[in-house]
């Protein structure tokens, strides 16, 4: 009897051993067909634009040719001359009667809602798809020509035309006046700032049209501003017990230090995930190099839902 019984545990596993083994074969066999797709049909990425980025401008730096602008709080846009495309090559859904009339070929600028609204703004653009009542709300700034042959002096004044006979409601161009002295610059800038305006931008109205950081492009902020990797929250004391007190963050080049201020209430109790791209803001760097006073300022949540 006991013989039997262990014939018939050693049968039984034996079956279930082959029950795995035929489940495991069907679940590689419909896998088959996509790990083939994947081999050698693999998906596409969308290339991100090659853009001008901007350095920051330094007391004493000459503004001998220069153009400034309003710093915009927007998201940057790219019209390829059929869709809007982010800073990371992924489309922003615009309705097909906003972009209706645009013309065929490049223009760089930014999505805008108005000033301190970027979070609004955000939310809308990043839709998969999207809400005509947020769009009626948003403009295309123009503020740029990619165009590798001809300076932005010359830039400047075809866009001026092209903008004009696109005759869109929706796409605007940036104004652009020329820069003069650093006190005017000042001047100007404080009251960007006063009227809730992010900061300045000075463009070299001799430059060409060319993709990375360079000073043909400069911000121009009452403070710097960065952006860091969360790599993790930091418990609160005193009156911020139970709450996030700080990030610590990780800069792009590996090191890492804590931004405990510039958060309200909500965000202590639901801080940004670990993983998340933030931007803060600070004034200058420590004797080690870095971030002096960070501060946070929000979540980089400018790319498309995807």
């Amino acid at each position: 009897m006991i013989g039997a019984g262990k014939e018939s545990l050693a049968s039984a596993e034996k079956v279930t051993e082959c029950k795995g083994i035929a489940m495991l074969f069907r679940l590689f066999s419909a896998a088959l067909p996509v790990l083939i797709f994947l081999l050698f049909c693999p998906i596409a990425v969308a290339k991100p634009p090659e853009l001008t980025l901007a350095n920051v401008y330094q007391k004493g730096m000459s503004m001998d040719g220069y153009w400034v602008s309003e710093k915009l709080d927007g998201v940057r846009a790219y019209w390829t001359g059929e869709r809007f495309l982010s800073r990371g090559g992924h489309e922003y859904r615009a309705p097909t009667w906003f972009t209706e009339g645009f013309p065929d070929h490049p223009l760089d600028g930014e999505l805008w809602m108005g000033r301190g609204r970027f979070a609004e703004l955000s939310g809308a653009v990043r839709q998969e798809v999207p809400d005509d009542d947020d769009w009626q709300r948003i403009r295309f700034m123009v503020f740029d020509l990619p165009d590798k042959e001809a300076t932005f002096d010359q830039r400047l004044t075809r866009l001026r035309v092209l903008i004009e006979e696109v005759g869109s409601p929706y796409m605007a161009l940036v104004d652009q006046q020329r820069a003069s002295t650093h006190e005017k610059l000042m001047q100007r800038l404080d009251e960007a700032v006063d009227g809730g305006a992010e900061g300045l931008m000075l463009r070299l109205g001799g430059s060409r049209y060319r993709s990375g950081r360079s000073n043909d492009l400069l911000k121009v902020k009452q403070y710097q501003d960065a952006e860091a990797l969360v790599v993790r929250h930091l418990p609160g004391q005193g009156k911020f017990e139970g709450l996030m007190g700080s990030l610590l963050v990780e800069l792009e080049d590996g090191r890492q230090f804590r931004i405990g201020s510039g958060f309200t209430d909500g965000e202590r109790a639901s801080p940004p995930d670990p993983g998340t791209t933030i931007t803060f803001k600070y004034y200058g760097l420590t004797a080690t190099g870095l971030p002096r006073f960070a501060s946070f300022l929000r979540i980089r949540n400018d790319e498309p839902v995807r």
